[in-house]
């Protein structure tokens, strides 16, 4: 098998180039680019939903594309949208702790 060559990323590097001259007021995410997905750019925040949903507004991600889930573990929620930008595909990722019930149990585990 050949190795990918830098070029071959070329894709998610040129939405990193455009995001970042066309947003530099936004919050800074955690950048993910992988050979594995060599066309995917992912952006990830970890402290809560806000720097997630600014990057939502300025990209006019609709409501309807972003999905929530909580992790097996019941102790983070996480908001993931994908879209095409730049000729890659485009994934903000949030995460943030599930907020406790005064039983010290995280909401997923209390019952409705």
């Amino acid at each position: 098998m050949t190795a990918l060559l830098l070029e071959g990323l070329d894709a998610p590097l040129r939405a990193l180039r455009l995001l970042a001259a066309d947003h530099p007021h936004l919050p800074a995410p955690t950048v993910s680019v992988s050979t594995i997905y060599p066309d995917r750019l992912e952006l990830s925040f970890h402290d809560g939903f806000n720097a997630f949903e600014a990057w939502r507004d300025a990209l006019m991600i609709d409501l309807n594309r972003v999905d929530h889930h909580v992790h097996a573990d019941g102790r983070t929620q996480v908001l993931a949208a994908e879209v095409q930008y730049a000729g890659a595909c485009l994934c903000l990722v949030g995460y943030t702790e599930v907020l406790l019930s005064a039983g010290g149990r995280s909401r997923v585990e209390v019952a409705p």
